[in-house]
């Protein structure tokens, strides 16, 4: 039961961090859409903007990457897969899933990965090509949701 809780707890912090990334990318895109459409004046103040722009872009990317990452973590809750390594299908340790609450792979089988690149096509058996996009919008029933999942 300690560990349904503590996926309950991490299922929340999810469901958070999603919803601040959400409105973090929001707020970059209409701010890259507001540089576009007023330019400034001279080449010094263009480049200047053009690289507040490029930052705000790559920052806008990786923002959106965690957004995947978290929306797939909360898919694997709903189906019962998640804290599950996808290469030995061992448990992941609540430690590794507390301070990354979205990874997919225990320690162990994530140092192979990152030693031996091709380690992961021997191992994995992944189904990435079955991910779906979700459509989140309401947190509550996003976390009452998971809560039923995981009260089963």
């Amino acid at each position: 039961m300690a560990r349904t809780d503590a996926l309950l707890k991490i299922s929340k912090v999810l469901i958070q961090r999603r919803n601040e990334l959400r409105r973090r990318l929001s707020r970059d895109l209409q701010d890259l859409g507001h540089s576009m459409n007023h330019p400034t004046g001279d080449v010094a103040d263009a480049a200047f903007g053009n690289t507040g722009d490029e930052m705000t872009s790559q920052l806008a990317q990786f923002e959106s990457r965690e957004v995947a990452q978290i929306e797939l973590a909360l898919q694997r809750i709903k189906q019962d897969r998640y804290g599950i390594c996808d290469m030995c299908s061992k448990k992941i340790p609540l430690a590794r899933l507390n301070a990354l609450p979205y990874c997919v792979m225990c320690v162990t089988c994530q140092a192979e990965v990152e030693k031996d690149s091709s380690w992961m096509d021997v191992h994995a058996d992944m189904a990435w090509g079955e991910l779906r996009d979700s459509n989140y919008d309401d947190s509550e029933r996003d976390y009452a949701a998971v809560q039923a999942e995981l009260g089963k």
